[in-house]
């Protein structure tokens, strides 16, 4: 296994985002290459299998029960109808299925109906993941059991920033959580947001805190900010300069997150249905490979699946079919 560094400094990461564009861009090319399969981008589908009515305050959530976003609170949703959106999903070519519930933590007597779509995913021949909220060791423990690949939890932002987007559950939670899923030999997803108003510096301290995890996650989304009326930052940023980050920064973000995390896999998240083909085409080129694909993200837009389709043919980029680099490897 390629040595990792998990000792960046922000200095470190300060100096990759000033690199001028072309050499930043060819060092995170590089580190891609090295590592992945070229021109190979990998297809997941999230699907909201609980949605709104959650009590965290997220700013950026248009499911918090403290927004006022028009999103109707609903029950978990039926095994069986789970499985069912699960196999359309891999009829379209879905390599993970990605399942969301709006909670602050799962109550136990949800965990026998997770289970059984953990069980029942999987038996279809697909990776699973999940983001449920705040796990104890033994709610962690029963996802492992139950063959749980992936476990989904944003830090969101820069731990200096973090208190300004959410107070309901404190940084040091969220890595918590983490823990519990490392310890029961579930694989991390984690990442966060730009695009929330925050500045550089608070870009350098996302990326440093994912990078300087003890293992670094095999999972790292960054997403876009989709700002939603009725959210605090969507009501915040709207009709702002800052409503949506300028795409040469996001593109920067994905590339230092390459370099930094260089086996991991680096998701283009939210925030891609606005997002250009030459944005994009430029996200793939600094190490962005793995995308959500259909029409809806939770409650969000998404391209599409003939959208991705017709990029990926205008790119030559091809669904990925091998295992991710971390997955299997050794610790």
């Amino acid at each position: 296994m390629t040595d990792l560094r998990t000792d960046w400094t922000r200095e470190e990461i300060a100096a990759l985002f000033d690199l001028p564009f072309d050499e930043l861009m060819w060092r995170a090319q590089s580190t891609h290459r090295a590592h992945h399969a070229v021109g190979e981008v990998q297809l997941c589908t999230l699907l909201s299998i609980k949605t709104g009515g959650c009590p965290e305050d997220c700013g950026y959530c248009s499911q918090s029960v403290h927004a006022d976003s028009g999103v109707k609170a609903t029950k978990l949703m039926d095994v069986q109808a789970v499985l069912q959106r699960a196999a359309e999903a891999k009829d379209a070519g879905s390599q993970r299925f990605c399942m969301g519930a709006a909670w602050r933590n799962p109550k136990d007597r949800d965990m026998d109906a997770i289970v059984r779509m953990i069980e029942g995913v999987r038996g279809m021949g697909m990776e699973t993941c999940m983001t449920l909220g705040m796990l104890t060791p033994d709610q962690a423990r029963r996802l492992g059991a139950a063959g749980l690949d992936y476990y989904n939890h944003n830090i969101d932002t820069s731990p200096d920033r973090y208190g300004e987007v959410i107070t309901t559950r404190s940084f040091g939670e969220r890595l918590e959580t983490l823990d519990h899923v490392r310890s029961a030999g579930i694989n991390v997803c984690c990442g966060g947001i730009v695009g929330m108003g925050e500045t550089r510096e608070d870009r350098f301290g996302f990326v440093h805190a994912l990078a300087t995890m003890p293992h670094h996650p095999e999972s790292v989304p960054v997403n876009a900010l989709v700002p939603v009326k009725g959210t605090v930052l969507g009501d915040m940023l709207a009709d702002t300069p800052l409503a949506k980050i300028d795409d040469i920064e996001f593109v920067r973000t994905v590339a230092v997150a390459r370099i930094t995390m260089p086996l991991s896999m680096v998701r283009l998240s939210a925030g891609r249905e606005s997002m250009s083909e030459a944005t994009q085409a430029l996200c793939f080129m600094a190490g962005a490979n793995s995308i959500f694909t259909g029409d809806k993200l939770l409650t969000t837009g998404n391209r599409g699946d003939s959208a991705d389709a017709a990029l990926f043919a205008k790119l030559g980029l091809k669904p990925m079919e091998g295992a991710e680099p971390m997955r299997f490897a050794a610790e």
